[in-house]
């Protein structure tokens, strides 16, 4: 799976389903809305941005499939 900026994409919430658009990779630990993370290049995380509300969130790229 080839993920890029702008790539539409999908996750699980508790929710359901939920689409949007990758907006930044992170490789390294970051922080986002107050949660700490721990992203690596073997390990790394999206900044997504959902279709339905416009809220952002991170997630591991292996829970992100294309849409």
């Amino acid at each position: 799976m080839s993920i890029s900026k702008g790539t539409k994409v999908h996750w699980n919430t508790s929710q359901g389903k939920t689409t949007g658009r990758a907006v930044e990779k992170r490789t390294k630990p970051f922080q986002h809305d107050g949660q700490k993370f721990n992203a690596s290049e073997d390990e790394p995380y999206w900044i997504v941005e959902s279709e339905k509300s416009g809220a952002s969130a991170a997630h591991k790229e292996s829970s992100l499939e294309q849409a």
